[in-house]
């Protein structure tokens, strides 16, 4: 029997590929995927993506969608309090493991594992110490399409927001960064693919600073 899981899900393309390779592996049956919504704006926290697009996107996988909803300037504690109760929840209906698309920071990992830890849960990394040029190539060539949502300013130039997520942007990267924007170099929202029923078409919006670091190009739902 497949032990059943809740995946976290940015909307982006490392936890469309983990959703992937899950699904593929049948090593887990995924129960719910789990987004943080930021009050105020509306939004997948950190990517910036209307929330009416991530709810599109649940419906298009074909999984319940749990939104963990936190408030404009959420400190860590409110952070983990919202989360850590949002989890047990899953804990209690016997659902024991959490997949993360994470690819290699090790102290990212570690704080994964120590807050599931406490409450007697799990996390699956099935991307875990891939090569993140090959999951870059991988990602495009199995058919996945994305585009690129937000950008840090400090880490890659905000010419880069807006764009596929395609060979023709890897090839353009500094070498500094990472393809898969591990470093948080940059983020993106997943429209098409293997493990979508149906694409969900989308128009690139205004871009918008925030912060005077973020960069941000604004997804809408195309006409």
């Amino acid at each position: 029997m497949k032990n059943k899981a809740i995946l976290a899900w940015s909307g982006g393309k490392d936890s469309a590929l983990a959703l992937y390779e899950i699904t593929r592996l049948g090593s887990a049956e995924i129960a719910a995927l789990l987004t943080t919504v930021t009050k105020g704006y509306d939004r997948i926290s950190m990517h910036g993506v209307r929330r009416e697009l991530l709810v599109e996107q649940a419906l298009a996988l074909g999984y319940p969608l749990e939104e963990v909803t936190i408030p404009e300037h959420c400190t860590n504690d409110a952070y983990e309090q919202r989360m850590q109760q949002t989890l047990e929840k899953y804990r209690q209906a016997g659902i024991a493991h959490v997949v993360f698309g994470d690819l290699f920071l090790k102290d990212v990992r570690t704080y994964r594992e120590e807050r599931l830890g406490r409450i007697g849960m799990q996390g699956i990394f099935p991307l875990w110490g891939k090569n993140t040029g090959e999951v870059a190539r991988q990602f495009i060539q199995l058919g996945f399409r994305a585009t690129v949502v937000c950008v840090d300013t400090e880490l890659l130039g905000r010419e880069y927001v807006g764009r596929e997520y395609d060979e023709g942007f890897l090839r353009d990267l500094p070498g500094r960064v990472d393809p898969c924007g591990e470093n948080g170099e940059f983020h993106t929202f997943v429209h098409d693919g293997p493990v979508f029923r149906k694409s969900i078409q989308v128009e690139r919006g205004e871009k918008v600073m925030r912060e005077n670091r973020f960069c941000y190009c604004d997804l809408i739902r195309a006409a």
